[in-house]
C-alpha cells in the first residue's frame, strides 16, 4: 500500500520538526505503508524543510518515504512554478486545480457560489484547467481529479465527456490520476474520481495512485484498503509509485509487492 498525498504542514496547523515527521511515519508503519510521500501545498514554501524529511526518514528504513509537491496550477506561475520545482529534487509532483479565474471554488463558503453557476458550464471550465495543467509537462500526478464534484452538484451531461479532453491529455503525458479518498469527508461523500470515471480512466491505460490527502497523522492511509478492492473489482493490477520523478508498478497480489 502506498499513500503519496500527505501533507506534513496541514494548513500550516504545525512546523517541520523530528517529532511531527515521526508521527506520521509512526501513523504509516501502523497502516501497513510500503511507500509514503509528503506533498505539501507550494504556497507554503517558505515553510518547508525536505532534507529534514529525508534525514528522519532514514530512521524508517522499512518504509519509502518520498518527497513531492502539491502544486495549486494557475497558467499564470508557469514561471515560477517551474523554478520551484527544478530546484530540487523531488520525487513527483502533484499538479491540482483549486481555482478558477481567481475563484477558490473549494472553500466551504463557496458552495452557493456554486449553486448559482451553471453546471456544465462549471465542469468544463475547471477540466479546462487541469487539461492545462496535464498539458504543462511539470507534473507526474494528477490530483483529486474531479475535485469540482465537492458540494455533490453534478453536471447535465455525462461528466465522461466534460472530462474528455482532459483525459486524454493526461494519457499522452503519461501521467498518474490518484484515487483520493478526503472526498468522503466533503459534502459529496464519494472519492475523487468517481466511480464511472475511474473505470474509465482504468480503460485508457492512465496509470493509478493512491492518496488520503492527509492533513494530520491520523489520517494518513485512510480508506485505501477499501480503493484497493474497488480498484481490483475494476480489473486493475498495479497501482503507481515515484521516486526520482521516475513512476514504478507495485502489483497487487494477495497483498501488494513490498507489505
Amino acid at each position: 500500500m502506498l499513500d503519496l498525498h500527505v501533507h506534513l504542514l496541514g494548513h500550516l496547523d504545525r512546523e517541520v520538526t523530528r517529532g511531527n515527521i515521526r508521527l506520521f511515519l509512526d501513523e504509516a508503519k501502523k497502516k501497513n505503508l510500503v511507500q509514503i510521500g509528503f506533498a505539501d501545498h507550494d504556497m507554503y514554501w517558505n515553510d518547508l524543510n525536505l532534507d529534514l524529511i529525508r534525514n528522519v526518514a532514514e530512521e524508517y528504513p522499512e518504509l519509502q518515504v518520498r518527497i513531492g509537491l502539491e502544486v495549486d496550477y494557475r497558467e499564470e506561475n508557469e514561471e515560477l512554478i517551474r523554478k520551484r520545482i527544478s530546484s530540487y529534487p523531488f520525487d513527483y509532483t502533484i499538479g491540482s486545480v483549486h481555482e478558477i479565474s481567481g475563484w477558490f471554488f473549494d472553500y466551504p463558503e463557496e458552495e452557493e457560489e456554486h449553486l448559482r453557476r451553471d453546471p456544465d458550464s462549471l465542469y468544463l471550465e475547471y477540466f479546462a484547467l487541469v487539461e492545462k495543467a496535464a498539458a504543462s509537462g511539470m507534473f507526474q500526478i494528477i490530483g483529486h481529479f474531479d475535485l469540482i464534484k465537492l458540494f455533490k452538484i453534478r453536471p447535465r451531461t455525462d461528466v465522461r465527456i466534460l472530462a474528455a479532453r482532459a483525459l486524454e491529455t493526461i494519457r499522452k503525458q503519461g501521467l498518474a490520476i490518484e484515487v483520493n479518498t478526503n472526498g468522503r469527508y466533503k459534502p459529496v461523500q464519494e472519492f475523487y474520481p468517481e466511480p464511472k470515471l475511474l473505470e474509465l480512466i482504468y480503460q485508457m491505460g492512465i496509470p493509478i495512485t493512491l492518496g488520503s490527502d492527509a492533513h494530520e497523522p491520523s489520517t494518513v492511509g485512510r480508506d485505501l484498503e477499501e480503493v484497493v478492492q474497488q480498484l481490483k473489482l475494476f480489473g486493475v493490477k498495479e497501482i503507481t509509485g515515484f521516486a526520482g520523478q521516475r513512476p514504478h508498478a507495485l502489483m497487487f497480489k494477495n497483498r501488494l509487492i513490498g507489505e
